[in-house]
């Protein structure tokens, strides 16, 4: 969407909607947000909906501003200049802009080793920033303000009817699927799981007929599910496609994610997100929905009825804890050899790290220590702490009062905007092909945020309230089914299929001369891939290939030295 008058343009990218007062036609959105931006300013970004990039530049006010959407579906770049900032929709565009390239922040390198993708605000390149999600930046006479328009505030004091609130969430996920639904010839994804069988039922209900719909399975025991996918489409009577990804496709396509991808991307599942998104693409299919959200939204992760038992310890009298069960835990006989003993002190060293952080308990680096896995000199430039800093000051700033709500405020900004949001609408973006995410409606995302705790997770019981508003909608295999993941099994394939074990052995054997990591450790990496865990280590070592192939793709030949 376009606007230009005289000393203005706005361009608007995305599904964009208005959601102030009065009904505004798509094409006169970038007009009226021009209008109100002028008489209230950033206040303006309150009354857009929807997934979208705002580029607003008035010269006539001597300003601009620069937005994306509350839930980070879109994304922007931009690098302050005196006296404003340059910016780009990619961080290609962006570099494109600059008279000379920045270089590589090592930061956002050791981040990404950390974490398997670069979390915003920061990026791969030295001061280059991208947007979080409901945030904007303002340039005004030359100054630069950049500040949130939008944050999750959660609602814990007021109490609800579960039965008209079932409703409510019946008649607001139908609302959703149908404005999502800008364009009859769409798809969608389908795994099996809870929310990606929701958007396909209720995209058959919306289009008054089958609905095309795409699920990926892999010959690897433990990590496919078509089965589930089978059930929901025969249950919902979809129009159902299946394709199944194999070793060649992962081999094939390793280069086309790092070169595509604004900055290095470990997610392996972005393999099996193009396939999907192709295969539809090549039926004519325009836009693809995914179920992404509902998790994050609704409390559909492990982690979060985990953090149920944790909290049950901490709430033990400490006399108990550091007296008794700690002491004892610690000093038993051979704890390491003994299964029970080992996974009681597993359990007691995740209990000592902070909240959010307890998730990478098994994090390679953690796993490992940073100064084996790191050369000294690249650890002397970058905060080792620093992933931790980003979850921590996410939790503590969320407005809620719950762990488990500060717990998704957390999982929003990286789980979903920094990772599966990014993997899923990049992908498609490769295909051809456009993504929606309806669970991501902004007034299904606002009911989310007033749903009690319990509601979410009862117990050990994951996703409550949904799966009880939905337990007539959905076939009853899906509803007990555990929540499984969509898990690439490229590790077990690293091992089994020699031309990919060497393209991943070849970059993490090139990564040694960069100055990054401590050459014995990567050596290391490749021999307990072969004797220990495939799937851990394999999967790490695609961490690492997709990081040395963005490097030689983007301007930093094999070989040259980052340190």
């Amino acid at each position: 969407m376009f606007w230009e008058e005289p000393g203005a343009v706005v361009v608007l990218v995305g599904r964009p909607r208005w959601r102030g007062d009065g009904q505004v036609e798509p094409g006169e959105l970038p007009r009226r947000v021009l209008e109100t931006y002028r008489k209230i300013g950033t206040r303006v970004l309150a009354s857009l909906s929807g997934s979208f990039t705002l580029v607003l530049l008035d010269d006539r006010a001597r300003c601009a501003l620069l937005a994306i959407d509350r839930m980070g579906v879109s994304s922007l770049f931009y690098k302050r200049v005196d006296p404003g900032v340059v910016f780009g929709l990619s961080l290609q565009d962006l570099v494109e802009c600059l008279e000379t390239r920045p270089s590589v922040n090592l930061q956002g390198v050791f981040n990404y080793v950390f974490l398997h993708c670069v979390p915003g605000p920061a990026t791969v390149l030295a001061g280059a920033a991208r947007l979080l999600p409901g945030e904007y930046v303002e340039v005004r006479d030359g100054r630069v303000v950049v500040d949130s328009y939008w944050k999750p505030r959660y609602d814990e004091a007021t109490q609800y009817d579960e039965q008209a609130l079932q409703g409510d969430f019946r008649h607001l996920l139908k609302q959703a699927v149908e404005r999502a639904l800008q364009r009859g010839n769409a798809g969608a994804f389908l795994s099996g799981g809870t929310d990606s069988s929701t958007v396909a039922g209720l995209l058959t209900q919306a289009l008054g007929a089958p609905a095309r719909t795409y699920s990926i399975g892999f010959e690897a025991a433990g990590y496919d599910e078509m089965s589930y996918a089978r059930i929901a489409a025969q249950h919902f009577g979809t129009d159902h496609h299946e394709y199944y990804v194999t070793p060649e496709d992962v081999l094939a396509m390793a280069s086309s994610v790092a070169s595509f991808c604004d900055q290095p991307f470990g997610n392996a599942s972005a393999v099996p997100a193009y396939y999907c998104a192709m295969l539809a693409a090549v039926e004519g299919v325009e836009v693809m929905f995914g179920g992404d959200g509902g998790d994050e939204l609704f409390g559909g992760n492990e982690r979060y009825a985990m953090q149920a038992i944790y909290g049950t310890y901490d709430g033990l009298p400490a006399a108990l804890r550091k007296g008794l069960i700690e002491p004892a835990v610690a000093a038993m006989p051979w704890g390491s050899r003994m299964t029970l003993v080992r996974k009681a002190r597993g359990f007691l060293s995740h209990i000592a790290m902070p909240v959010p952080m307890r998730v990478y308990a098994h994090n390679m680096v953690l796993r490992s220590g940073t100064e084996a896995v790191f050369d000294r000199e690249f650890l002397q430039r970058v905060d080792p702490e620093a992933p931790a800093k980003i979850f921590c000051g996410i939790y503590d700033d969320a407005e809620a009062s719950s762990v488990l709500n500060r717990m998704l405020a957390v999982d929003l900004r990286f789980t979903l905007a920094d990772n599966d949001l990014y993997k899923v609408s990049r992908m498609c973006e490769l295909a051809g092909v456009e993504s929606a995410f309806p669970m991501l409606d902004d007034d299904l995302v606002d009911f989310s945020l007033r749903l009690p705790t319990h509601f979410k997770l009862k117990g050990r019981r994951l996703r409550y309230f949904f799966k009880q508003a939905l337990r007539d909608f959905l076939p009853p295999d899906i509803i007990a089914k555990r929540k499984h993941g969509f898990g690439l099994p490229v590790g077990l394939w690293m091992q089994s299929h020699p031309p990919l074990r060497d393209v991943g052995y070849d970059a993490a054997r090139a990564l040694a001369a960069r100055g990054i990591f401590r050459p014995e450790f990567l050596d290391a990496m490749m021999k307990r891939h072969q004797s220990d865990d495939a799937a851990y280590w394999g999967n790490e070592l695609w961490v690492m290939l997709q990081l040395e192939l963005w490097l030689q793709q983007h301007g930093w030949p094999a070989g040259a030295p980052l340190v």
